[in-house]
This record gives C-alpha cells, sequence and structure tokens, in this order.
C-alpha cells in the first residue's frame, strides 16, 4: 500500500491545495472549516508520509502527479464506492 492510500479525502483534498500554494487561511475558507482544522489535517498527512513541511508535502504531492495525483485518487474513490453500491 502507498502511503497516499492512508490518506482521507480531505487530507488529500489540503494535501492538493498545499502544492497549489495556498495559506492555511485560504484552505480553511474553501473546504470551510478553521485555520486549527486545517493544521490538524497537515500534522496527520505529514504524519503518514513521512513529511517534516509544506514544502516536503508539496514535493511529494508534485511527485505523484501533482492535480493528476488528486483526480486519481477521487475517480478511483468514486468507482469503488459505485461498485460497493
Amino acid at each position: 500500500m502507498q502511503p497516499c492510500e492512508c490518506l482521507t479525502a480531505k487530507e488529500m483534498q489540503v494535501a492538493s491545495l498545499v502544492w497549489e500554494g495556498l495559506t492555511n487561511r485560504q484552505i480553511a475558507a474553501i473546504i470551510g472549516t478553521s485555520e486549527q482544522v486545517v493544521k490538524n489535517y497537515l500534522r496527520t498527512t505529514f504524519d503518514k508520509l513521512g513529511v517534516w513541511s509544506r514544502l516536503e508535502l508539496a514535493l511529494y504531492v508534485a511527485r505523484q502527479g501533482g492535480a493528476a495525483w488528486r483526480d486519481t485518487r477521487n475517480l478511483s474513490s468514486q468507482s469503488t464506492s459505485q461498485q460497493s453500491g
């Protein structure tokens, strides 16, 4: 299992938004939560991926294909839910 397969949908979204260069405040506004919740998502994402900073997270997402990584993960989770329904 790849480390990114352990991420929740929100962690994936936050990681992608960090890769796009958004601040915690901007991310919080987009996903409709507080900056503290974004920090919590980042902390758990860092732990799961073994990275230590936003820069490392952005580089990880870039190495995984950037927007294509996010889109691929979203498509695979949608097809999984459709198959089980």
